[in-house]
């Protein structure tokens, strides 16, 4: 029987913690600023956009599409694929893609967030739909 795979306790400060507070009942969020409107990841507390401090945490629906993606198949811990996938809401973020034949992996593919168990908070990563 294969050995599932560890993953490392993400590193929080007390700016993430909702982020991952929400990471461990499933959520996934990010952050809208109140002044131009503008969603972003990764979450933080200035907006990248327009440098207001307004800004709320916002559950996101977990829903993306893949933007593009590599393949890494020369590692010790086997193949995997990294990916930037472009969230409903609208931000795009650099993730693993995770419980799928890398080899069917398509630009525009839907994917939908999954979390991976730590020794703290679950990881978010992305699989295909």
């Amino acid at each position: 029987m294969a050995e599932a795979k560890k993953y490392p306790a993400p590193q929080g400060n007390p700016e993430t913690k909702p982020f991952w507070d929400a990471a461990a009942q499933g959520k996934f969020m990010i952050k809208r600023c109140t002044a131009c409107g503008e969603p972003h990841y990764f979450p933080r507390s200035i907006c990248p956009f327009c440098f207001s401090d307004k800004t709320v945490w916002e559950e996101s629906s977990g829903e993306a599409t893949i933007y593009t993606f590599s393949l890494m198949r020369k590692s010790p811990a086997g193949p995997y694929a990294i990916a930037y996938v472009t969230l409903k809401e609208g931000p795009s973020l650099q993730t693993n893609l995770v419980d799928c034949d890398i080899d069917k992996l398509k630009i525009g593919q839907k994917v939908k967030v999954v979390f991976k168990p730590t020794e703290g908070a679950p990881l978010p990563f992305f699989t295909p739909v």
